[in-house]
This record gives structure tokens, C-alpha cells and sequence, in this order.
């Protein structure tokens, strides 16, 4: 019965590539094998083996740490809608003019400080899109480099934190862990930090190296963006980074939890809107209904998940994989490349949220198996997960992006211009791997 979870699961990912709701997929496949196996094979799986999903549900339902999804969420809603990315777009504009790359590398400075304070990446994208990505073209920026350069940044929101992918990542692991190594959320959130900085520094190094060889594709913008004033300044910058110093700064020094820090920025995201003037009952509607959507997304694709790794691992799938891999002869790294590449590879088709519930609860006694640190192995899918935004043909801010922009910016515009921000963060993978000790103290 083992294999069978084995052919439950490649059945599951052909039925999601033929675009079948995720969702119910897992959910209602994993339901229509358990209940011919209850009546055709009683001795694989009987009725009992469901008894169990209906406290897995309530567990997921009254979950602490899980009430912070819907809280980042909608403070990242609410950001998004007070006008606080174009603020901070044109301001840093104006202090980038004349720098050769200026405005992309404003580009990916406020990308980094809309992922700490937003970590919409869909927001993040249409609206950096919108603003910068006209400008750009303009100022004579190439349109593979402009376009690459904001739907890269836009990805930052899911390593940088306070981030709802590190969230549901920790509680994933967490559950799936066998040897009781617990990944908290505010660890994850605190290793997180060092490897989201080094990975905008990158993205900045190759922008001044792209600026350098090509100065024709990424010109200074020394006409047409005024110098920002001090006001604008504290406005753009001081306000939005108090927040998220309020948010971050209260989970690392251990006032409040993850959840209750999500709180605080919700709120903290409101009074923020209602300084700049966008505050209004009609937008606080809409902001909770799209809340309220996204929420329920990603609580129907866990329950499904739950229900699909109940059956996985009644029949024994994960005791046939880890039977496999001592027999195979792996050594940890060459188990780790394996796991890392197949998320890799999975990016290009299905969504991050989905390798998360899928792969994640089989992969992670895997990796204590070899004894691995999981606050490491976290980061690592963290970051590889961020690839799945910008690998064709899925990559949902490659479609976020071609929604808005101009005419003359083709798709093969943005698939050429995301190619170096994939090869970077590769290599960043790369060097997490190995020098460990850099980022796990």
C-alpha cells in the first residue's frame, strides 16, 4: 500500500497541472482513494484513519501562530492602498538622481521596504509596474533590465520579514517534525533577516554592474526627478520604517508574539493610512473582503493538505521514502540538492503555497533523518520558494507585471530580464549551503 501513496501523490500533481482547483484536489482526492480503500482494501485503511481529520481541521482552525496570516495580510492590504509604495518610489527616485542604475536601484531599496512592511507580492509588483516601470523607459532603460529588475524586487516580500510565506512555513515544518524540533516563527523571522539584506545587496551589486558594462541601457536620471525636501523624506521613509521597527522590534525583543506583533501592524498600518488621508470606510470594505479571500485560500489549500498528508502517510508513504533514502546512499548534501531542485523545478509550474503543503510535511523527516538544523533547511526553501515567482511559464509576477505594463514591454522583455535575478538567487542558495554557520548561529 506504500506505492499507492506514491501514485496518489504523481496523480495529485498531474490533476493540479491540468488545472484543477488546488484545493479540493488534494482534499477530494485523497477522500475518493480513502473511501474505496475503507470498502474494497479494509486492512489498508479503514474509517477510523478519518476519525482522525476532524481534530487535524480544529487543530488547524484554532491554531495561535496561524491568526497571524490574516493580520499581515491585512496590513499589507492596507499599505498597499495608502498610496505608501509611490510615495516611496518617487522620493527615492530623487535621491538616486544622476547615479548611473539609480532608478533601479531605488527600485530594489523600496522593494526591500515594502516587502518589511507589506510582503504583498502581487501589490508589490503592479504597483512598483505602474509607477517605476514607465519612468524607467523614459529615462532609456532597457526594457528586459527594467522589467526584471521590479518583478525580482517584488519577490523580496517572501524572505524579507515579517513575511506570510516564513509563517506558514514554521507552522508546516513544525507540525511535520517527528523528532519534535520546533521551528518557531519569530527564530525563523530573526535567521531571515541577514539573508533577505544580503540578497537585496546582491540584487543592488548587479545593478551597478549592469549600469557600468551598459550605461546606454540604465542611464542616471539627472532631468525631469527634482530633489526630494526633508519632509518628504520623514514621510516617504520614517513612518513606514517605525512600523516595521515596531513589528520586527517586538518579536525579537520578546514582547509579543509573532501573532500579537501582527496585530500591532495592522493597527499600526490604519493610522498610517489615515495620516496620508486615504482612510475611509468604503476602503476598509474592500480591504477586508480581499482579506478575507486570501485567507480563505490558504486555510482551504491547508485543510485539503491535511486531509491528502493523513492518507500519505496511513499508507505508509513516508515510511517508504525514508526506507528509500537510507538504502540509496545520499549523503546529507547530495539529499539536500535533490530536495532543493525538485522545489526548484516545481516553482515553474504550481505556486509557493502548494509546494509548502505538499512537499514540505514529506520532505521534513527527511531531513531529520540527516540530522539537519530546520531552521536552516527553512531558509533555504524560503528562498528557493521566491524563485517560483519569476520562473516561466507560472510566474506570478511575471503576469502581475505584463498586466500593467506599456505596450512596447513584450514578454520576452520580462523573461529575459528575470534570467540574472533567478542565476542570483541560485548562487545565493548556493552560499547558504555552504557556510551554514553564517546564517544559523
Amino acid at each position: 500500500m506504500a506505492y499507492l501513496a506514491l501514485i496518489m501523490f504523481v496523480l495529485l500533481f498531474i490533476l493540479i497541472l491540468k488545472g484543477y482547483p488546488v484545493a479540493f484536489t488534494l482534499g477530494g482526492l485523497a477522500t475518493l482513494i480513502g473511501l474505496y480503500l475503507m470498502y474494497m482494501r479494509p486492512e489498508a485503511f479503514q474509517a477510523g484513519d478519518f476519525h482522525l481529520l476532524g481534530a487535524r481541521m480544529m487543530g488547524i482552525m484554532t491554531n495561535y501562530v496561524l491568526m497571524a496570516v490574516p493580520l499581515f495580510i491585512f496590513m499589507g492590504i492596507v499599505l498597499e492602498r495608502s498610496g505608501l509604495a509611490r510615495d516611496m518610489l518617487q522620493t527615492m527616485a530623487g535621491l538616486m538622481r544622476g547615479i548611473p542604475g539609480g532608478l533601479a536601484i531605488s527600485v530594489v531599496l523600496v522593494g526591500a521596504l515594502l516587502a518589511a512592511s507589506t510582503g504583498i507580492v502581487g501589490a508589490t509588483v503592479v504597483t512598483m509596474g505602474m509607477i517605476s516601470l514607465p519612468t524607467m523607459l523614459d529615462r532609456g532603460y532597457a526594457p528586459s533590465f527594467a522589467s526584471g529588475t521590479i518583478a525580482a524586487s517584488g519577490t523580496l516580500g517572501q524572505i524579507i520579514p515579517p513575511s506570510i510565506v516564513l509563517v506558514i512555513l514554521a507552522d508546516t515544518i513544525s507540525n511535520a517534525s517527528r523528532s519534535g524540533q520546533q521551528v518557531d516563527v519569530g527564530g525563523l523571522f530573526a535567521v531571515a533577516l541577514l539573508p533577505g539584506i544580503l540578497l537585496v545587496g546582491l540584487y543592488i551589486l548587479y545593478v551597478i554592474i549592469y549600469a557600468s558594462i551598459h550605461p546606454q541601457k540604465a542611464p542616471p536620471a539627472a532631468k525631469g526627478i527634482g530633489r526630494p525636501r526633508f519632509w518628504h523624506i520623514v514621510r516617504a521613509f520614517v513612518l513606514p520604517i517605525s512600523l516595521i521597527l515596531a513589528v520586527l522590534g517586538s518579536i525579537f525583543a520578546g514582547i509579543a508574539s509573532p501573532t500579537e506583533a501582527a496585530a500591532i501592524g495592522a493597527l499600526g498600518a490604519i493610522f498610517l493610512t489615515l495620516f496620508e488621508g486615504e482612510l475611509s470606510f468604503s476602503m476598509l470594505r474592500e480591504v477586508g473582503e480581499e482579506t478575507a479571500q486570501l485567507t480563505a485560500m490558504i486555510f482551504f489549500i491547508l485543510l485539503g493538505a491535511t486531509t491528502f498528508s493523513l492518507l500519505f502517510r496511513s499508507l505508509g508513504g513516508d515510511v517508504l521514502l525514508i526506507e528509500w533514502l537510507q538504502t540509496s546512499g545520499l549523503s546529507a548534501t547530495q539529499f539536500l540538492i535533490v530536495a532543493l531542485l525538485m522545489m526548484f523545478l516545481l516553482g515553474f509550474f504550481i505556486d509557493f503555497i502548494e509546494i509548502i503543503f505538499i512537499l514540505v510535511p514529506i520532505i521534513t523527516p527527511l531531513f531529520e533523518l540527516y540530522e539537519m538544523n530546520l531552521l536552516w533547511v527553512g531558509i533555504l526553501i524560503a528562498v528557493n520558494l521566491q524563485t517560483s515567482f519569476l520562473t516561466p511559464p507560472f510566474g506570478f509576477s511575471l503576469f502581475y507585471l505584463k498586466g500593467v505594463a506599456p505596450s512596447s514591454v513584450r514578454t520576452r522583455d520580462i523573461y529575459w530580464g528575470i534570467i540574472p535575478f533567478v542565476a542570483i538567487q541560485l548562487i545565493f542558495i548556493g552560499i547558504i549551503v555552504a557556510f551554514p554557520h553564517w546564517f544559523i548561529p
